[in-house]
């Protein structure tokens, strides 16, 4: 087990994102009720939290590449994405959570996979 230097925000699709999600099927896509996209939750990984301004900055900071991300992965080409992705709205659309340890049950490395270049 190794302790990683790093804490992150667990993203819980709210109904709002269910239901723009659920307009944007095609062969790959699926529709899908709250409870399925909410067992397919994601954990950003994120600078280690030592206070609460700490979580709210570095909510700040990254939640518009945290929705990007959920939207990309109905929509990929942004064309259908809501025009103004406020924190107000990301916030109605997804149950965010701070986690502040984040540890590494496994022995082997970790693979790092670049998302963008």
């Amino acid at each position: 087990m190794k302790l990683i230097n790093r804490s992150g925000f667990a993203v819980l699709p709210r109904q709002p994102f269910v239901d723009w999600a659920s307009q944007q099927l095609d062969e790959l896509n699926q529709p899908m009720s709250l409870d399925e996209h909410r067992a397919e939750g994601s954990v950003y990984l994120t600078e280690e939290f030592h206070s609460e301004t700490d979580v709210s900055q570095q909510l700040a900071l990254h939640y518009e590449n945290i929705f990007a991300n959920e939207l990309a992965a109905w929509e990929e080409f942004g064309d259908h994405w809501p025009q103004n992705r406020t924190l107000e709205l990301f916030l109605q659309w997804f149950d965010v959570t701070p986690q502040v340890l984040a540890v590494d049950l496994l022995q082997a490395p970790l693979m790092l996979a670049p998302l963008e270049d």
